[in-house]
């Protein structure tokens, strides 16, 4: 073998060693989402709203997100402009989110929320659909 074509060789085979080494992995926005705790919420002013920030690649609950979005409206009975308040509340459970409400009405609620993840640049966001019940 020619010097010049030992040396092309040894440059592809160490190119291929690097590109096949260990990488970094980086989260996305979309390797998180938000599940309610329970999806049939008690009507009324006092509703208490219980969320999780979970991280999809490992089902663990992110007990560090800043929540600072949120939005309740009856977009699923088809009245989005109906709003209400949305406060939030103190949890006792790591990684468990819960927000005080008035669910004035029963049927369906939409929760909006965005967070931010530590060390995750994207925003997290997502929305739960609710019912209020008696």
């Amino acid at each position: 073998m020619t010097r010049i074509t030992t040396l092309a060789l040894a440059l592809a085979v160490s190119g291929a060693a690097t590109l096949s080494g260990p990488r970094a992995v980086f989260a996305a926005a979309a390797d998180y989402e938000f599940q309610a705790v329970k999806t049939d919420v008690k009507k009324g002013p006092e509703a208490i709203v219980s969320v999780r920030v979970v991280d999809k690649r490992t089902g663990a609950a992110v007990p560090d997100a800043m929540i600072f979005t949120t939005r309740m409206d009856m977009a699923p009975e088809g009245m989005e402009t109906m709003t209400t308040p949305v406060d939030l509340a103190p949890s006792s459970e790591p990684g468990v989110y819960a927000f005080k409400t008035n669910l004035v009405m029963e049927g369906g609620w939409r929760f909006k929320l965005a967070a931010k993840v530590q060390g995750e640049p994207e925003t997290v966001q997502g929305e739960l659909i609710l019912k209020a019940v008696p």
